[in-house]
């Protein structure tokens, strides 16, 4: 009579961890940094359709690295629990702690179940609060455990080389503009040598608290990433002078333009055509004079009818 296969549960759980690991590590890695007004993320991404970093709630933000599809469906069962608690409580009880607990109860009973494979995913969940001291981010891993990280985090890809150079760069109170440039410099940075991102290879996004709209989540665009960094991929044009690209100097469209949000107003112009030949601006015709006010033909006195003889 054959035995049957058998593995110990220590072995298992190694096996399935390594499994996972290797899945993540394939991935680039993801950027979650604390700044003076919110939670800034920041991942290299050459994709304009797939997002890594996306908005579950008001004042929520998900990041997430490994496997699109798998943590695509987590974050949709992020969106559908918190529209759900917030519809029958309120939208105050929707918090990022909870939908923290809820992700590691889920990737810890997939990791544990022998009946199928573990998500190859890491996830943050970031919340803003009113203050720089209530922002908080945690990082879930793919077997279930949650970390509330401080100042930064970073996982997936090469996360050991650049949580090492954000943790020699980075300090608290960090404008926008700074931490974007400190978090892109470390997603460059290598043991051997640094690379210059493209601009267009990066997706950004934050928790900005300073927005007026209820939701404080927003995408930074290329043409407001190419303005801090100072960075143009291959074959890029210069962008225009910040007073060229708006009438009156209205300068590039604004960190807190956001496309999905039908409340928030797109900033900036059309630049005018030039003539074909001379390269120049088309001068403008001038105007015409206005026209003189119509006058009314004049308009006879009324005639009196005869009178009859005999009448007065």
């Amino acid at each position: 009579m054959s035995m049957p296969f058998y593995v110990s549960p220590e072995q298992l759980m190694k096996d399935r961890a390594d499994f996972a690991r290797k899945g993540i590590a394939r991935g680039r890695s993801v950027v979650a940094i604390h700044y003076a007004d919110g939670v800034l993320f920041v991942s290299e991404n050459p994709s304009q359709a797939l997002h890594k970093v996306s908005e579950i709630y008001d004042r929520i933000a998900f990041a997430a690295v490994g496997r699109y599809n798998e943590f695509e469906n987590l974050r949709i069962a992020g969106v559908r629990l918190a529209d759900m608690r917030g519809y029958a409580y309120d939208r105050r009880d929707v918090t990022g702690r909870g939908l923290a607990n809820a992700y590691a109860q889920t990737l810890g009973t997939i990791f544990s179940s022998g009946g199928e494979k573990p998500y190859e995913v890491e996830l943050f969940v970031a919340e803003i609060g009113d203050a720089e001291a209530d922002d908080q981010i945690y990082r879930l891993t793919y077997d279930g455990q949650v970390a509330d990280e401080h100042g930064f985090a970073v996982m997936g890809g090469a996360a050991d080389v650049v949580a090492g150079h954000l943790r020699e760069h980075y300090r608290t109170g960090m404008s926008l503009d700074d931490a974007l440039r400190l978090a892109v410099a470390a997603l460059g940075h290598s043991e051997t040598d640094d690379r210059v991102i493209p601009t267009e290879d990066l997706e950004v996004a934050a928790l900005d608290r300073t927005r007026t709209q209820p939701r404080k989540f927003v995408r930074l665009r290329e043409a407001r990433l190419a303005e801090v960094l100072g960075d143009r991929g291959p074959g890029e044009a210069d962008a225009p002078a910040a007073e060229d690209s708006a009438p009156g100097g209205g300068g590039q469209p604004s960190a807190v333009d956001d496309p999905a949000d039908p409340t928030d107003q797109v900033s900036g112009a059309v630049a005018p055509l030039e003539d074909p030949v001379t390269g120049e601006p088309p001068v403008a015709p001038p105007a015409a004079p206005p026209a003189a006010p119509p006058v009314a033909p004049p308009v006879a006195p009324p005639v009196a009818p005869p009178t009859e003889p005999g009448q007065g």
